[in-house]
């Protein structure tokens, strides 16, 4: 494969100078990153940027936007190649996926940290329920950062390893003619296809495995090269007055037979079992299955429409349909640690676990749409989470490649558990965090996994950004807070003000609530922290109730938006004051309003305080005010 795709971009002119590039782009590039080939009659010239960095993000879906992110706010300097114009990957706006993961258990673990931040942020600010907004809020969030550069429209197609270590990736830019040559410390495949670790020569996987590997019950007798397949969706809309609809002749023609194991209940939001790919190459036979996707779309609203089996879809039309599929697997890059089922299934918790997921081992069947007397999957319901090891998230063969996302290191009935993107929005911050910790203390990824003191001192990074991680509890030893005195002017029984620094900073399903909880009938309440001595402090970081038991995610169906809350979370705290005291003198004071965030962090200059108090005025439904967790900071 890479010599074929090198070969193709030099015969397109890439790598020899002979694209050209607007002039006015070039003048913005400095002597030293300009190359220049040859130029036409108007001077414009083919140009050629080289950058250095600490980190290199192949790819924006959940996964690779979230270790960009992270690493970023961890202080690394980031380039995120994305190669469309739009992050988010399977949940973009172009494709439309939900974001799916541990909610599936109906307990209370959906996940938190950076994909929390997002998908709280979307609900706020997207009543209208635009797709588009998902989008931006994640672009926001990126183009706000000043330690990433965003190259959007570019396509990572060369990798210069020099061993065992990456040293370089060149990308192509369509829409401005440049080529980036980018040179960093670590890089980061989430590009869903593995396709940088292919391009290095690392060590990956691909396809079924046999039941004599890993003793998987759900191995096969003998392994084979097959995945699951893509999917395209659509949306369609009611109006006044009826909507014909005609079929192009290549559609695909289909019968009430052909839904026995598929249900059409609606057709606001149509459909993940429209599915195709699985007995193909995943990857170099895109553009085939895409088409052949397009037909059975088109095929199956021809059969809502023009079948007669649907009279109530007379009004209703389609008002978009997805023209890039939504990918399930392709290659699995091999790691230290290889994650199964049976580690699934016994819910194992590794020394060195960094996330977790919690969705069915949901296994689509190849054929999909070529076979419809076949079910489309068969799912395995999971009794609660399980963990994933960082040993699973960096590459066996190459020590400065990590991974996040549905080509980590696991096997092909263990990513039908990790595939979908709230799992890998979780890994993708504990790569980006684990990266941004290994710069700093000189270690790799290998060793930090290995190095007891240094790996749990990751993991307490990870806990206090608010990673979902399991059983892992708040032992931070710079957490001023934990050494207080907490009161407060009343809590309800079960709920003592004490919990704010129990190290929980959420329900474990241990039948304790690890939250502080006073009523606010009678009005506003506070709660103080309090030491023997006044302390430094430059930070206060507060993590509120936002309803983990529920579905927080964007969709186009109508009843999978009824099932949950749109907007502030109800139990969120809105209103509050953070007050700082030294002996009886106020220090700083800092009102906020509107608060909608689960995880909220205030930085100021240090000073010197004996006390901090949260008073707490108004949430956004809920009588009670709810807070799971103070944290103070010198």
């Amino acid at each position: 494969m890479k010599n074929n795709r090198r070969d193709f971009l030099k015969a397109v002119g890439i790598g020899s100078g002979a694209l050209l590039v607007d002039p006015v782009i070039a003048k913005t590039l400095t002597e030293k990153d300009l190359k220049t080939g040859p130029t036409d009659a108007t001077n414009a010239v083919f140009a050629t940027r080289n950058m250095e960095t600490d980190y290199l993000v192949a790819g924006g879906g959940m996964a690779g936007f979230c270790s960009a992110l992270a690493a970023a706010r961890n202080g690394l300097k980031v380039v995120l190649i994305q190669n469309r114009s739009r992050l988010g990957g399977n949940a973009s706006s172009e494709i439309r996926m939900h974001i799916c993961g541990a909610s599936a258990l109906s307990q209370v673990w959906r996940e938190t940290g950076l994909l929390e931040e997002v998908m709280l942020t979307e609900a706020y600010t997207n009543p209208q329920r635009c797709w588009e907004m998902l989008d931006f809020v994640m672009y926001d969030k990126v183009v706000s950062n000043p330690n990433i550069t965003l190259l959007f429209d570019t396509m990572l197609y060369s990798v210069k390893s020099d061993g065992g270590k990456i040293q370089e990736v060149q990308s192509y830019c369509s829409a401005t003619e440049e080529i980036y040559n980018v040179k960093a410390k670590y890089y980061a495949d989430c590009t869903g296809d593995g396709t940088l670790a292919a391009l290095a020569g690392a060590e990956f996987m691909r396809g079924r495995e046999a039941k004599s590997e890993f003793n998987e019950p759900l191995g096969l007798d003998t392994r084979d090269d097959i995945t699951m397949g893509n999917s395209l969706l659509f949306q369609s809309q009611p109006h006044d007055k009826p909507m014909p609809f005609k079929a192009p002749e290549w559609a695909r023609k289909y019968e009430f037979s052909d839904f026995k194991f598929r249900k059409i209940h609606s057709w606001e939001y149509g459909y993940w079992w429209i599915e195709l790919g699985g007995l193909e190459n995943i990857v170099h036979d895109g553009q085939k299955i895409r088409h052949d996707l397009m037909a059975v779309v088109f095929g199956v609203w021809d059969y809502i429409k023009n079948s007669g089996n649907h009279p109530e879809s007379a009004n209703w039309a389609l008002s978009w349909f997805g023209a890039i599929q939504g990918k399930r697997e392709s290659r699995r890059i091999t790691g230290d640690y290889v994650l199964t089922q049976n580690d699934v299934l016994k819910q194992e918790n590794f020394e060195d676990r960094v996330a977790y997921g919690g969705w069915p081992l949901d296994d689509h069947l190849p054929a999909g749409m070529d076979d419809t007397s076949l079910s489309p999957f068969r799912s395995i319901p999971l009794k609660g989470p399980y963990s994933i090891p960082l040993r699973s998230l960096y590459s066996k063969t190459h020590e400065n490649l990590v991974m996040a996302g549905r080509n980590i290191s696991v096997t092909h009935a263990a990513l039908s558990t990790t595939r979908v993107m709230a799992t890998c929005a979780t890994l993708g911050q504990a790569i980006g965090t684990a990266v941004a910790y290994c710069v700093k203390q000189g270690l790799t990824p290998r060793s930090l996994a290995a190095n007891k003191s240094k790996l749990q001192e990751y993991q307490q990074l990870l806990l206090r950004q608010d990673q979902a991680i399991l059983n892992i509890k708040n032992e931070d030893k710079n957490d001023l807070a934990r050494q207080a005195k907490v009161t407060a002017s009343s809590a309800l029984d079960g709920h003592e003000a004490t919990s704010v620094i129990d190290g929980y900073n959420r329900d474990v399903q241990d039948n304790t609530s690890h939250q502080w909880r006073a009523s606010l009938a009678s009005g506003e309440q506070h709660l103080d922290l309090q030491w023997n001595s006044p302390q430094s402090i430059s930070a206060v970081e507060f993590t509120f109730d936002t309803g983990l038991n529920r579905h927080l995610r964007l969709s186009g169906e109508n009843t999978t938006m009824k099932r949950q809350r749109r907007g502030p979370q109800p139990e969120t705290l809105k209103d509050y004051t953070l007050e700082l005291y030294n002996g009886n003198t106020l220090v700083n004071k800092i009102e906020i309003t509107d608060n909608f965030l689960r995880k909220v962090t205030h930085n100021f200059e240090t000073l010197k305080a004996d006390k901090v108090r949260l008073v707490a005025k108004k949430t956004h439904e809920d009588e009670n005010v709810r807070v799971f967790e103070i944290r103070c900071y010198a």
